[in-house]
C-alpha cells in the first residue's frame, strides 16, 4: 500500500522533470519527508485552462489533498479511507472508474514509506507478551535517485453548504494506486532484512517510468482496456529499499534526517 512518503523536490525541479507548462507560484509546498493522507501534495496533471483561448490539455502542477473524495459523494469523511486505488480492480470500483477514464495523474515522490514487524517482534506477539509489536521501518525509492513518479486519479467534490464564490467550496482531492509488490531481490539489497518488496509488504504504489508519462496523462485517452495496459508494473530492479529511524512513525515528524539509511534494523525490531 502507501500510507506516507517523502515529498522534497521543489516547483522547479518538478517542472523541468515533468515539463510542466503551468503552475502557480503562491501554491508551492515546502518540503515534506513524512507526507500523510489528508496532506496537500503535489500533482501533475493534463487539463484544458479554464477560460484559456484554446481547449488543448495543458500540463499543470497543482496542490490537491490526499484521500479521494468522489464527485457525488454526500460529504468528505471518508476522503481519508480511500488514499489507494488498486490497480487490479480500478477500473470498476464505482469511487474510482469515473476518474480513471478522465482524471489520471501523476503524484511526484523521493519514495515511501512501509513498516515490516521483525520476527523477535511477532514472536513477542503469539506469546502474548506484546500486545503491540514494534515495526522497522523502510524507504522504497529509486536506485537511481530519480523521481518516483506515482499512479494516481484525481477528482472534484463541491462543497454545497458553500457560496460559489467561496474558496473552499470546490476539492480536489487524489488517491495514489497501488499493484502488487515485486518479489524480485531488489536492487542493493541489504544482507539484513528483506530481499524483496513483497517482503515487506504485499501491496506497493504503481511506479510509472517516464514512457509512459504522456500516455497516463492524457485525457483524451478514454478507453478503459487500453488504460489498464498501462497499470503494468514497471520493470524489476529499479528500486532499493532501507531501514530508516523509527522516528518516521510519528506524522509530527519530519525532516530529511528521516531518509538517513540505518546499517541495519532498529533493535529490537529484527527483521
Amino acid at each position: 500500500m502507501c500510507g506516507r512518503y517523502a515529498a522534497s523536490r521543489g516547483p522547479e525541479d518538478l517542472a523541468g522533470i515533468f515539463e510542466i507548462e503551468q503552475r502557480e507560484p503562491e501554491e508551492a509546498l515546502a518540503p515534506d519527508y513524512n507526507v500523510a493522507p489528508t496532506k496537500e501534495v503535489y500533482a501533475v496533471l493534463d487539463r484544458p485552462v479554464k477560460d484559456a483561448d484554446s481547449p488543448r490539455p495543458v500540463r499543470q502542477l497543482r496542490r490537491l489533498k490526499w484521500g479521494l473524495v468522489p464527485s457525488w459523494a454526500k460529504t468528505p469523511e471518508g476522503g481519508a479511507r480511500m488514499i489507494n486505488a488498486r490497480a487490479e480492480t480500478v477500473h470498476e470500483k464505482p469511487s474510482y472508474r469515473r476518474a480513471f477514464t478522465s482524471r489520471r495523474c501523476i503524484i511526484p515522490a523521493d519514495g515511501y514509506y512501509e513498516w515490516v514487524t521483525g520476527s523477535a517482534e511477532r514472536d513477542l506477539e503469539v506469546e502474548g507478551r506484546r500486545k503491540r509489536p514494534r515495526k522497522q521501518p523502510y524507504f522504497v525509492a529509486p536506485a537511481d535517485g530519480s523521481v518516483f513518479a506515482m499512479a494516481g486519479l484525481y477528482e472534484f467534490w463541491r462543497d454545497r453548504t458553500l457560496p460559489d464564490e467561496h474558496p473552499l467550496a470546490w476539492w480536489v482531492t487524489c488517491s495514489v494506486i497501488t499493484t502488487e509488490a515485486e518479489t524480485t531481490p531488489l536492487s542493493a539489497a541489504p544482507a539484513e532484512g528483506p530481499h524483496a518488496l513483497a517482503d515487506i509488504h504485499p501491496r506497493m504504489p504503481l511506479m510509472l517510468t517516464p514512457d509512459r508519462w504522456d500516455s497516463w496523462l492524457d485525457p483524451v485517452g478514454t478507453d478503459p482496456d487500453a488504460l489498464r495496459d498501462l497499470l503494468a508494473p514497471p520493470p524489476a530492479g529499479l528500486l532499493r529499499a532501507y531501514p530508516v529511524s523509527t522516528a518516521v512513525s510519528n506524522v509530527r515528524n519530519n525532516g530529511p534526517e528521516l531518509l538517513k539509511e540505518l546499517d541495519g534494523p532498529e533493535e529490537g525490531t529484527l527483521f
